[in-house]
Order: C-alpha cells, then structure tokens, then sequence
C-alpha cells in the first residue's frame, strides 16, 4: 500500500506525484475508468481516456457521464494545482455541453482544465474533451470552493 503525506504536498506536487507514480493501489475514479494524466502544471492539467464498451449509453455511446467526469477531473485538478499544501477543494458547480457523441472502441478521448480564477475562497476553471481527431465532444466551466484556507 501507498504511504504518502498527501496533506504535506502542495496540489501541484500531489498532481505531479500521481502523473508519475500512476499509483494502481489507490481506489479513485481515474483507476476505475483508466485515466491517465498527461500533462500536469501550474493550473493547466490533461488527463485522457480509452473508450470501452462499459461506458456505453443505452444509444450504444459513450455515456455523457464519462465526458462530465473527465472534466470534473481535469477541472478540478487545474484547481488543485494552484492551492498550497493543506488545502483543498470541492466542485460546487458544472456546466458541460455536449457538442458530439464519442464512440466505446477504444477511442481516446482527451480532456484539458485551465484554471480562470483562483482565489483564497472560490476558484473557477474551463475544460474541453477532444476525441482522437481533435474534434469537440464536450466543453463546460466549474466553481470550486476552496476549502481549508487561511481567513
């Protein structure tokens, strides 16, 4: 089992950890659906996925849910790389378009979060989801709150 002081690391250093060490012994959503973070800095994050016929909608699709859930996570995560040690965060709001259906073969779908705004109690962030040919499957914006930060 992983024994690491994640409350020591800042929240660019836990995303950087994580994209290096890709830990297998750590339940998350990001093993659940195999997410891979690719590009990790200071409020800019990328994170992608394999399609696979589990994520598929009754239509036969990848459920909307899956596009929601990378960008949750590369939203979220732009957040977290801006915020020191000890402090985290949580999603209060998501909005997501859908623009294209994305298909369950295996298809790399790519989501990117940039951070708009972080500030001591709230922080915003704006994120797209590309398939393997660069097209737009889905884009949203996200509020975070911040929590644990100094009054």
């Amino acid at each position: 089992m992983t024994t690491v002081d994640f409350a020591a690391m800042t929240g660019l250093e836990l995303m950087r950890w994580v994209q290096s060490e890709r830990p297998a012994d750590i339940p998350s959503i990001g093993r659940l659906l195999g997410m891979r973070f690719d590009e990790v800095e200071h409020g800019r994050v990328v994170v992608s996925l394999d399609t696979r016929p589990d994520f598929a909608n009754p239509l036969g699709t990848v459920h909307g849910g899956i596009a929601a859930t990378l960008l949750d996570s590369a939203m979220g995560c732009a957040v977290h790389t801006t915020l020191p040690a000890g402090v985290g965060y949580t999603t209060l709001e998501l909005k997501v378009n859908y623009i294209r259906a994305a298909r369950t073969d295996g298809q790399a779908l790519m989501a990117e979060g940039t951070v708009i705004h972080a500030g001591r109690r709230t922080a915003t962030a704006e994120g797209k989801v590309l398939d393997d040919q660069g097209k737009l499957i889905a884009h949203a914006t996200t509020t975070c709150i911040v929590l644990g930060a100094a009054a």
